[in-house]
């Protein structure tokens, strides 16, 4: 069926049986979702009414969190009334919606996360240039590269990726790489494509932030002991949530690329983990980076 027809509807085949537990699963998902939603627009909020937290890492966290309102909201409503829902299907542009949101918003992530990185490599290494550098028009910029750059480049994606289906169920819950495998013919240019995407939004980013945080260490390694233990908890939470983060997203991409075979219920328990920590990992990017005496104070 091309993709220009009516309506085309999709089958979301990573669904196991859920007749008896659909309801506790429903119930499960549905308080993770307002834990995510409340927790980040939280987040965004303290930081919005807060006039001394309108500094470039903070407003990097904000983003952080409104990127996870976003993505959230593209992903979980539809999860939930699939619980309850004798069949699991979507449309396709829905479909197309949903994929478009999910690797738009993850590699915004990365790209918001090398953004951080090189907040703290000026304010530690460079403290006396940073008010210079980090002015409110740069991070401005910052944000808007980081925002409408992966959403354009996965449109181009998108658009170019979805020709004439010829199967029409999906091997995940939700819509991400394996909607590709839909088509009748596979074109090397989406591979291609998808593949500069995740150079040019994971692989780089990761890297930059590696090197970034090891110029970090080595400079600091010559000062004090305050300074060190500074740097220390403010860098290494930054690099185990990238790390963790990084790994989740290699398991989508490793799935989807090497047409690995495995269980629906290995393929659920690895897809759900991977929403969660989308979802969540924001609110440890703030208990991590923030100090502890900076929290007390937005909540007094």
């Amino acid at each position: 069926m091309d993709v220009k027809s009516n309506v085309t509807y999709l089958i979301l085949g990573g669904f196991v049986d859920m007749n008896k537990y659909r309801y506790v699963y429903f119930f499960i998902l549905f308080m993770v979702y307002v834990l995510i939603m409340c927790s980040n627009c939280i987040i965004v909020y303290l930081i919005l009414i807060h006039k001394d937290l309108h500094e470039p890492m903070y407003v990097f966290i904000a983003a952080l969190s409104f990127n996870s309102v976003l993505f959230s909201s593209a992903v979980y409503p539809k999860l939930l009334i699939d619980f309850v829902s004798d069949k699991q299907i979507i449309s396709l542009p829905a479909c197309i919606f949903q994929y478009l949101m999910y690797y738009s918003l993850v590699s915004s992530d990365f790209l918001l996360l090398a953004v951080m990185a090189f907040d703290r490599y000026v304010s530690i290494c460079k403290p006396l240039q940073y008010p210079t550098i980090m002015r409110k028009s740069t991070v401005s910029i910052l944000l808007f590269v980081a925002w409408l750059w992966p959403l354009a480049q996965m449109a181009g994606v998108t658009l170019g990726g979805f020709k004439k289906l010829c199967t029409f169920t999906l091997t995940g819950i939700f819509c991400n790489n394996s909607i590709l495998k839909l088509n009748c013919v596979r074109s090397a240019v989406p591979a291609i494509f998808g593949v500069f995407c995740l150079i040019s939004f994971a692989l780089l980013p990761v890297l930059f932030v590696l090197f970034t945080y090891a110029k970090i260490f080595i400079i600091t390694s010559k000062r004090g002991k305050e300074v060190r233990k500074k740097a220390a908890e403010t860098c290494l939470p930054h690099l185990m949530v990238l790390f963790s983060f990084s790994c989740m997203c290699a398991y989508d991409v490793v799935i989807a690329r090497l047409e690995l075979n495995y269980s629906k219920t290995v393929l659920l328990v690895y897809l759900y983990q991977t929403l969660i920590y989308c979802s969540l990992k924001r609110i440890d990017q703030l208990s991590t980076v923030v100090n502890r005496n900076t929290i007390l104070s937005l909540m007094s």
